[in-house]
């Protein structure tokens, strides 16, 4: 593959150290390991990286804490938040206070791959668009803006509250710019039970890798959108392209979680 980016990786466990350096050196990627969170954040001081993997559950400071300082320091650095505590409060905490992604473990190679090649990918796209600047732009680097009312989980869904009680649910256009293409979707069938912060989908790029949709609401589906192909939701993601109807079991709590497209987008 050929060098990529500059990976940080901060965890307190030296096995998945070691094992993540392993995996990602022998797809191209730098790697530097930190044992602890405060020396993550010292090494943000001094060193630009492309995107940072960090554990959340660490002594003195914690992931959070940390995801906090990188915000600072290295802004506009991607964030992916990995834990074997993968509660669905870890996982809508990570995406609304700035990680793009979140991995819970065990994780396998593929997995921590897939969220790695997303990760590099946003950040190239989002450095394009800025160095677009205010000239015209390439129609390559264009982002369809989501519906004011649509609220998102982290970048990649969204979901919208209907007349009468349902809930549909989609990918963003962003998303799918980052996954650049779609070959096949893996979706849970009609009356399936689906957890915010846990995954409701799967998309399976040309390379082989599946890439998991966090689901933005829980709920029980009680209709899979039969258009719903990588064609149909790569041209139109918000409206004729969704993919769940659900009945939302929590949507006083839950909602406040996510975040109004209103309030602006990740670039």
């Amino acid at each position: 593959m050929g060098y990529t980016a500059d990976i940080l990786v901060v965890d307190d466990e030296s096995v998945i150290l070691d094992a993540v350096t392993k995996i990602c050196t022998l797809e191209g990627y730098r790697v530097t390991q930190a044992a602890e969170a405060s020396t993550a954040a010292h090494v943000l001081s001094g060193g630009t990286y492309g995107l940072m993997l960090c554990d959340i559950m660490m002594p003195q400071m914690d992931g959070f804490q940390l995801l906090e300082i990188a915000r600072k320091r290295a802004p506009g650095m991607p964030v992916i938040m990995a834990t074997g505590y993968s509660t669905v409060e870890n996982a809508v905490r990570s995406l609304r206070e700035g990680a793009i992604d979140f991995v819970p473990k065990p994780f396998t190679s593929d997995e921590l791959l897939s969220a790695v090649g997303r990760a590099v990918r946003y950040r190239r796209l989002a450095e394009a668009i800025a160095a677009a600047g205010q000239g015209p732009v390439d129609p390559s680097l264009l982002i369809v803006p989501c519906p004011p009312r649509y609220q998102r989980l982290g970048y990649a869904s969204w979901v919208v509250l209907e007349d009468g009680g349902t809930a549909l649910i989609g990918l963003t256009h962003l998303f799918l710019r980052i996954l650049e293409r779609i070959d096949g979707l893996e979706l849970q069938p009609v009356n399936a039970e689906i957890a915010q912060g846990t995954a409701c989908a799967q998309a399976r790029t040309p390379d082989g890798l599946l890439h998991s949709v966090l689901a933005p609401v829980s709920g029980r589906i009680v209709e899979v959108n039969p258009a719903a192909t990588p064609d149909a939701i790569e041209k139109d993601p918000y409206f004729a392209g969704w993919l769940y109807r659900c009945i939302p079991s929590d949507v006083d709590y839950e909602m406040p979680q996510l975040t109004p497209f209103s309030a602006g987008t990740l670039f």
